[in-house]
């Protein structure tokens, strides 16, 4: 079954950088589009980034552009996200996600804290 399990979240100052990981098993990885997205208490959840699945196109929620970097590694079936420049902002749970055949799946969520 498909299994997304996310890393490396955890508090940091504001300015600071984190990489996000998720590992993927389950489906054919290198075939699919991969997304993270984040939920901040009280919010809705909403798209963060996306990569194609030879990662040679990315998209960006505005918010995140210039600061934010989706990678992946098709032999490690790994997607990344790699923050910088955060802000109390980001504060958010943060999630791995992929479609397929219609139908959503997520991991747990990781959290990140922005906070001095």
């Amino acid at each position: 079954q498909v299994q997304l399990v996310e890393s490396g979240g955890g508090l940091v100052q504001p300015g600071g950088s984190l990489r996000l990981s998720c590992a993927a098993s389950g489906f054919a990885f290198s075939s699919y589009r991969m997304a993270w997205y984040r939920q901040a208490p009280g919010k809705e959840r909403e798209l963060v980034a996306t990569i194609t699945s030879a990662g040679g196109y990315r998209n960006y929620a505005d918010s995140v552009k210039g600061r934010f970097t989706i990678s992946r590694d098709n032999v490690k079936n790994t997607v990344y996200l790699q923050m910088n420049s955060l802000k109390p902002e980001d504060t958010a749970v943060y999630y791995c996600n992929v479609q397929r055949s219609a139908y959503d799946y997520w991991g747990q969520g990781t959290q990140v804290t922005v906070s001095s």
